[in-house]
């Protein structure tokens, strides 16, 4: 019995990257874009080993709540309406609930990130209106490479941007939706050859 729990814990987020993948493979590749980037700007703010971690499986699973949204609206190639947007916006709350149902022995602080990793920095974003430094750590470091990676991969609702352009666009939202530091470290971690050669899509 001991070891079966043992393998389920091992094998838990695996297995929703898995069918996540079958869900939507862009999804897949942006969340392994996102994690790579956001583990080394963890290991840049010298997190602990068991933050660490949490933000790795965190930023790899924090879109597997798209997995209980909608095809018409997960796949809509147009602007959503609001009725749409609203059930768009849930997948924070449904990748809570999925991620509570694991064995993961850190799925409290992984469920937590996932939940809050759309909260803006002024407050205007969701699911709870978190603003500022109640926004765990983890969350405003997810949320500048998630829109990032949004802004530089095509998706059947809008095109590609440059780097420069993404970036462009992310400092004019630094103090609104961005944390301020959490940008400057990002664009200290985006300037990296190695990285940029991997994730950015000019």
């Amino acid at each position: 019995m001991i070891s079966t729990v043992a393998a389920d814990r091992k094998n838990a987020y695996p297995s929703l990257i898995a069918a996540l993948c079958e869900r939507d493979a862009y999804t897949r590749h942006h969340c392994d874009r996102v994690s790579s980037l956001a583990v080394k700007m963890g290991r840049e703010l010298k997190l602990s080993v068991s933050a660490l971690e949490s933000l790795r499986i965190a930023s790899q699973l924090h879109d597997v709540g798209k997995i209980g949204v909608r095809d018409d609206v997960l796949f809509k190639p147009g602007r959503l309406l609001p009725d749409e947007w609203e059930q768009m916006k849930a997948h924070s709350i449904h990748g809570e609930r999925i991620i509570k149902e694991t064995f993961l022995l850190n799925k409290s602080d992984v469920a937590s990130i996932v939940r809050h990793h759309h909260e803006a920095f002024d407050g205007s974003g969701y699911p709870d209106g978190l603003s500022g430094k109640e926004i765990p750590q983890s969350c405003r470091i997810l949320l500048v490479i998630d829109a990032y990676d949004a802004i530089t991969t095509s998706r059947p609702y809008q095109k590609s941007r440059s780097h420069v352009e993404a970036m462009d666009i992310l400092e004019s939202e630094v103090g609104t939706k961005l944390d301020p530091d959490m940008f400057s470290l990002f664009s200290q971690t985006i300037a990296n050859g190695s990285t940029r050669e991997s994730n950015i899509r000019n």
